[in-house]
């Protein structure tokens, strides 16, 4: 068992991000190593955009496309837990259901057309593409609340307001968690194919890999998309055991 001095060094999140940082730093650094897997190709190593930019900019793309998904996902998934919009749920999880359907490539050629390429039509398409898991984790995890926890709280005259700011948010936050974790870790994946409508994302090496037949490409992005992913999916475990040691 490691001493509280050296506890660090069993953080499995602190060895995942030093990782990933080793990846991006790294990675301009191993022509030797790609030129020796991949000995037929002129240019082994992807050098059009620093990875750490597009690092950067991925992960810029993901939490704006991310937070507006968790906005409209949340509210849109309380209102319809409420008295005044039980009636429309059907409606907005087919609605819901119908933008996670849609490929993402489709809901980008939609979009360019109407709002230019670059980084917008990519943040729209994101977006839907993340509201699915959201509004579903809202409303199961509102729904969940036990009644007889609800009666107390209408008997202790809690406003409505009052009831799901102080009772059935903080009881709902750990399903809501997972749902807003789902939403996320899908978008860093999807967020890849925005560099086909011109957004400067992680997914570059592997767009430009696969019009080339450049392999090398294809596979560093790959890597640092999938350790990226890594990375957030054990902050969100993290964040997830304090919120249940919260409750």
């Amino acid at each position: 068992m490691l001493k509280p001095r050296y506890a660090w060094l069993g953080d499995k999140l602190l060895w995942a991000v030093l990782l990933l940082a080793a990846l991006v730093f790294g990675l301009p650094h191993s022509e030797a190593l790609f030129a020796s897997l991949f000995p037929q190709l002129e240019r082994p190593v992807y050098r059009q955009e620093p990875f750490t930019q597009l690092l950067w900019q991925h992960v810029l793309l993901v939490g704006a496309s991310g937070a507006a998904a968790v906005l409209v996902g949340t509210l849109a998934g309380i209102w319809v837990t409420r008295p005044a919009g039980r009636a429309f749920r059907p409606v907005l999880e087919t609605l819901v259901s119908m933008g996670q359907t849609l490929p993402p490539v489709a809901v980008l050629a939609l979009a360019v057309p109407a709002v230019g390429f670059g980084e917008l039509p990519a943040l729209i398409a994101l977006a839907l593409y993340g509201l699915l898991p959201v509004v579903q984790g809202t409303i199961t995890g509102l729904q969940a609340v036990a009644a007889p926890v609800l009666q107390a709280a209408n008997g202790m005259g809690l406003s409505p307001w009052q009831r799901l700011r102080q009772v059935e948010g903080p009881l709902a936050m750990p399903v809501w968690l997972s749902g807003v974790r789902t939403s996320v870790i899908i978008n860093i994946g999807t967020a890849a194919i925005a560099s086909t409508v011109g957004a400067k994302t992680l997914g570059s090496p592997i767009i430009v890999g696969l019009s080339g037949f450049n392999t090398a490409y294809v596979l560093q992005g790959a890597v640092v998309v999938g350790m990226l992913a890594v990375v957030v999916d054990m902050g969100f475990e993290r964040l997830a055991r304090r919120v249940d040691w919260a409750h």
